[in-house]
């Protein structure tokens, strides 16, 4: 349709100023700052004329004021509801960096909600009145539950391996296996990190053996300290060897250095009950000789983002008082939920109960299969056309943690006519219940491991509103 046809449609789009006569933009002004009003209608206003020059013969869009001002209210909903916002995890990652890792225990974040609303005592001791150091005052469960002599808190595991560096052995080296120089999330690289906190990287070994005498023959008078970085994010296979924690810690304390133990996920259980491979405990590391342990809140502990470090007193103290802990220190929120989530640890044959990380593990097959059915059964009742077939599938951890170990589990593969699989996931995460799922042989999967029953009746309803004759936006 040539310009000059659409003149008439354009010159019928109402005015910025008759759109913020109406009473729709004076309750939208009542309620929110001007300036994000106006800038919502003129969008509006540029969007339907986008439509208008865009259209064919005879399909131009409405342009009446009802038709900017519908515009206007989405885009206005959309730029004041918060984009981090609650999602239902389907893909079966149970640790999804994406999604934010653990699910907190529900216990611990209702318990905290009235606590949040006021002050908290975070670096004060309730006894004397004085300022006491934040993470001090969660030290006794970690305590408690590792054997250490002393910890402290950092925002994430890899601001704790910064700090531990900076602190113990800036200017002087760090001997460490080749077969441990990992890359992490975001291509955090262990010698990237060396080199931002000053300590010498020394390298020892292959890519797949290192013997003890590799490490014997690289210490020198400037060397601070033997570091293992446990490969939890990968495995190397075959023709391998790895010195054994004790033998480092022998060695390390014969020639007066320290031993660093840098675990990642952080476990405090034996996972052998919830069917996993043993994974080393904190509490074995330490037992082990390492002087200070490192790991994430985030991952096997199932609590908030955080670094955690647990070890010899002395150690744990020069970490409190390099300039680097306060840049990197966890805020009065993380740590109110990482004590509160801690506790749980207390009694781990509950886990399974109280804690969705573990219960997540500990599902059955048959419970994962009647989540499943119930699904089917209320879509099948409310959306004919939506195609649910139920299979068996695997899920994993996550996030680094035990990366090779899958998990049993029962997925449902969704397909709708009219949809492509690309489509029909987009629309699932941009509903409101916002159900992430994964693309696998043409279909979309939703695993129910990661999953709650409350979780698929939602699913069932998100799915029984897609119709295979709606047309993306």
């Amino acid at each position: 349709m040539p310009l000059e046809e659409k003149q008439p449609w354009l010159r019928q789009l109402p005015s910025l100023s008759d759109l913020l006569a109406t009473e729709q933009a004076a309750a939208w002004l009542a309620l929110h700052p001007r300036p994000l009003v106006v800038e919502c209608l003129r969008s509006a206003v540029a969007r339907v004329r986008e439509a208008v020059l865009a259209a064919n013969a005879g399909a131009a869009p409405s342009v009446s004021a009802a038709a900017v001002l519908e515009r206007a209210g989405v885009l206005l909903g959309e730029a004041t509801t918060p984009h981090l916002r609650a999602a239902i995890n389907a893909t079966g990652i149970l640790l999804h960096t994406g999604l934010g890792r653990a699910v907190l225990p529900a216990a611990v974040v209702e318990g905290l909600t009235a606590e949040l609303a006021g002050y908290v005592t975070l670096a004060v001791d309730r006894q004397t009145g004085e300022r006491a150091e934040r993470d001090a005052l969660i030290e006794y469960i970690l305590q408690e539950l590792t054997g250490a002599e002393a910890a402290t808190v950092t925002n994430n595991n890899a601001a704790a391996t910064m700090l531990v560096l900076a602190a113990l052995a800036a200017q002087r080296e760090v001997i460490v296996s080749r077969g441990q120089l990992i890359e992490i999330g975001g291509s955090f690289r262990l010698p990237e990190v060396m080199r931002q906190s000053q300590a010498r990287l020394v390298e020892v070994g292959s890519t797949n053996r290192t013997h003890l005498k590799d490490y014997r023959g690289a210490i020198t008078e400037n060397t601070a300290a033997l570091m293992r970085v446990h490969p939890s994010n990968y495995r190397v296979v075959g023709f391998t060897q790895e010195v054994s924690l004790p033998e480092l810690a022998e060695l390390a304390h014969s020639r007066g250095l320290v031993l660093i133990d840098d675990l990642g996920a952080g476990a405090l259980v034996d996972l052998g009950p919830f069917g996993l491979p043993h994974e080393p405990t904190v509490q074995e590391s330490l037992a082990a000789g390492a002087d200070v342990v490192l790991f994430s809140g985030d991952k096997l502990i199932g609590g908030p983002q955080a670094g955690i470090v647990v070890g010899r007193r002395p150690l744990v103290e020069k970490l409190r008082q390099h300039p680097l802990a306060r840049a990197m220190r966890a805020d009065k929120t993380c740590l109110m939920l990482l004590e509160r989530t801690l506790h749980l640890f207390r009694r781990p044959e509950r886990l399974a109960e109280v804690h969705p990380t573990y219960r997540m593990l500990a599902t059955s097959l048959e419970a994962l299969r009647a989540r499943a059915d119930a699904v089917v059964a209320e879509v099948a009742r409310t959306a004919p056309a939506v195609a649910l077939r139920i299979r068996e599938s695997v899920a994993f951890l996550g996030s680094g943690s035990l990366p090779t170990e899958a998990i049993p589990s029962i997925e449902l593969a969704v397909s709708v006519p009219g949809l492509s699989a690309t489509e029909l996931a987009r629309r699932l995460r941009e509903d409101p219940a916002a159900v992430f799922g994964r693309i696998e042989a043409g279909c979309v999967r939703l695993d129910m491991r990661t999953i709650t029953d409350a979780e698929g009746r939602v699913i069932a309803q998100t799915l029984s509103r897609l119709r295979p004759d709606e047309r993306a936006a």
